[in-house]
């Protein structure tokens, strides 16, 4: 079944990134409206980038060439119900996504906690949810459309050979109009937030529901907040869970921003999309003036990579706004941090104030090192090149592959070159 919703007026394309650190330092800005214009343009063009919701927080979606958004393209909406999947344009917003899905009575296994970005840049960074039992959102890809360097129309699927290196693919192979994912039948969830869990009892914790976040400060040993987003048919955590006390009101990650721009707590009942984002998506997410930066550590290593955090808290407590602890189970695509390997997240939301992050960053990669950290793509880090190529099996193979999608490096950019060397 196809749905193609009204075509709302589309903004212009964006001139800095969601956060507002970055500038883009494109020459010429695009918004083609048609599959057809954008192949023209592609094959036309020598340096060209595809702009998402811009909730990148880096300079790998950044180009000196053409900038171009996808969201003048027509949205639409393909469920195929004898497969379980539904192929939906690349610029969509999974919150939009999301709805017209549960009208169907699907679902998407897992969503990320801002229902604000769009499909394909999430896919391309490996952007996740949380969960023990969950893959990023990129596990979820079945098959993706896109535009090579040549303005060829390529589509590839799980069959494909090196399918496996396009999925994650930072949009250095090419700019992706179309993406399949596997869908699962709608469900009911309630969130609760527990208060003030020692952590010893993390662990525990981050298994205990369909999806869990866990929100620290670095001021005290302590974990302030536990978001457990659970079945809406099982029973809601004993009074005593985990030596925790519940919230007596609905609560924002970040202290002093308003709970209403978050999605509905204290235990109400209500269809996925509405419960396993942390924010509404009519609301503005997070805190907006803000850097993040987040690390993907084998699932083993949470107690000792949070103690070796605990020698620069001193440096993280002042210029943090909220730590969020995460899990992600294994996949097996080249480039995502959850490569081979159930993973413990850290992901820590900055002040916005560049100067003063970048050390702590790079104090928190220096104490994060023996574990092998492998940051999320969209964020702020500052990791040694061949420290990265070498906890990623396939840097050479994903490095080959940019070679023969893109021999002109059209889609590069500066930190792509920094990293992906050729």
């Amino acid at each position: 079944m196809t749905q193609q919703g009204p075509q709302a007026a589309v903004p212009e394309v964006p001139r800095r990134n969601w956060a507002g650190n970055v500038r883009y330092a494109a020459q010429a800005f695009h918004r083609p409206t048609s599959t057809d214009d954008l192949r023209r343009l592609v094959a036309g063009s020598t340096r060209l980038r595809a702009v998402g919701s811009g909730h990148s927080f880096n300079r790998f979606g950044d180009t000196d060439g053409d900038l171009v958004s996808l969201a003048g393209l027509p949205q639409t909406v393909e469920v195929d119900h004898e497969r379980g999947q539904v192929t939906v344009s690349g610029a969509m917003r999974y919150g939009d996504l999301a709805r017209q899905l549960h009208t169907q009575g699907y679902a998407l296994a897992n969503l990320a906690s801002l229902p604000h970005i769009s499909v394909a840049g999430a896919v391309a960074t490996a952007t996740h949810g949380s969960g023990p039992t969950h893959g990023n959102l990129a596990s979820a890809v079945a098959a993706l459309e896109l535009v090579t360097a040549d303005g060829d129309l390529l589509r590839v699927d799980r069959d494909t050979d090196r399918f496996a290196g396009m999925v994650v693919g930072l949009g250095a192979l090419g700019l992706v109009t179309r993406v399949t994912l596997d869908v699962v039948p709608a469900f009911e969830l309630r969130q609760y937030v527990r208060l003030d869990l020692d952590r010893e009892a993390l662990d525990e914790a981050l298994a205990s529901a369909y999806s869990v976040s866990v929100f620290t400060d670095w001021r005290t040993p302590r974990l302030r907040e536990v978001w457990r987003k659970q079945a809406a048919d099982q029973p809601p955590p004993p009074a005593d869970w985990l030596g925790t006390t519940a919230a007596d009101r609905p609560r924002h990650p970040v202290l002093g921003m308003p709970p209403e721009n978050c999605t509905p707590q204290l235990g109400e009942p209500g269809p996925w999309h509405e419960r396993l984002p942390h924010f509404k998506l009519g609301f503005t997410p997070s805190s907006g003036d803000e850097l993040q930066s987040e690390y993907h550590l084998p699932r083993a290593a949470a107690a000792d990579a949070l103690a070796a955090l605990d020698d620069v808290a001193h440096l993280i407590a002042p210029v943090l706004l909220v730590c969020e602890l995460r899990t992600v189970a294994a996949d097996e695509l080249w480039l995502s941090p959850n490569h081979r390997r159930d993973s413990f997240v850290v992901h820590f939301t900055w002040i916005d104030d560049t100067a003063a992050v970048l050390p702590v960053v790079a104090a928190v990669e220096e104490r994060l090192a023996p574990f092998a950290p492998r940051p999320h793509w969209g964020k702020v880090f500052v990791t040694d090149p061949a420290e990265l190529a070498a906890r990623y099996p396939h840097h050479a193979d994903f490095t080959t592959l940019l070679s023969d999608l893109d021999p002109k490096n059209k889609f590069q950019t500066a930190p792509l070159n920094h990293y992906f060397p050729r």
